[in-house]
């Protein structure tokens, strides 16, 4: 594949192929990611790293000493992949056994994001993991910006690509003697665990009771 073609085409199972609402929902949902490109030596590089998006881009950020980053940061082109398992398919035989899952694959060239909007990208990376807690906290300091590398990844049609999986077995079981089916996954939240004695803020709380379905913290 040449580096200008077409993301968006799926050549193997395309009836797999999400829309622009599936990548949203997977970021929304996964948190976190691999950042992937090529170093200037021709070896690739791969990091673990959380995402958020904000509108038609993606927000990642580290520390300003972080040399891969700068790279990316100076256009080296690069893809951001992220996945969620919704669940485990149980079929007949071990050869078609699977898993159910959403995942997406976005390309480009990462941006560094603008000094005069760096607080507010921050914010919307925060509260994209832990919603409401950007107004519980005290402002980004100075110091703290300048620390911070902050960069976005737009999203550009034909430079993206979301892919699903859903359901039972291919065959739903067909000439099996035994039990078929899937086995639903889902992120579930613990109790809280404290640090510092005070009341559990109103960001912890609604995530805990969302994620638990639980009334009380």
């Amino acid at each position: 594949m040449s580096d200008d073609a077409d993301l968006a085409s799926l050549t193997r199972k395309p009836d797999r192929g999400g829309d622009r609402a599936l990548l949203d929902q997977v970021l929304h949902e996964a948190h976190v990611g691999v950042l992937s490109t090529v170093t200037d030596d021709g070896f690739p590089w791969s990091v673990p790293m959380l995402v958020a998006r904000d509108g038609d881009r993606l927000l990642i950020h580290g520390s300003s000493g972080a040399g891969a980053l700068r790279q990316v940061a100076a256009g080296a082109r690069a893809t951001f992949t992220a996945f969620v398992a919704d669940g485990l398919v149980v079929a007949a035989t071990l050869f078609d056994h699977s898993m159910n899952y959403r995942s997406v694959v976005v390309r480009g060239t990462l941006e560094r994001v603008d000094p005069s909007d760096a607080a507010r990208a921050l914010d919307v990376f925060s509260d994209a993991v832990l919603p409401g807690r950007s107004v519980e906290v005290r402002d980004h300091t100075h110091k703290e910006l300048s620390a911070t590398v902050i960069l976005a990844l737009p999203i550009v049609d034909g430079q993206w690509l979301a892919k699903a999986r859903s359901g039972g077995p291919g065959s739903d079981g067909a000439g099996s003697d035994g039990w078929t089916g899937h086995i639903p996954m889902r992120v579930v939240y613990d109790e809280p665990v404290t640090a510092s004695p005070g009341d559990l803020p109103a960001s912890v709380a609604g995530l805990y009771r969302q994620k638990t379905n639980r009334s009380q913290p």
